[in-house]
């Protein structure tokens, strides 16, 4: 029954991990995809035009 014992926690997190990836991959895409990735397109965008912007105290 040692054995029993010893492999339960790795299978119980496997179990867990295997049920994780699963529902990661599932909410990929699906409806909301369009809106996100205009969010993500959006906030790189004003991320690279303030980095382009030079400040007064800048030569």
């Amino acid at each position: 029954m040692d054995y029993v014992s010893a492999l339960v926690p790795p299978v119980v997190m496997a179990v867990f991990f295997i049920g994780l990836i699963v529902t990661i991959v599932k909410s990929q895409g699906g409806p909301n995809k369009g809106k996100e990735d205009a969010a993500v397109d959006a906030a790189i965008a004003r991320a690279e035009a303030a980095q382009q912007q030079p400040t007064a105290g800048q030569v």
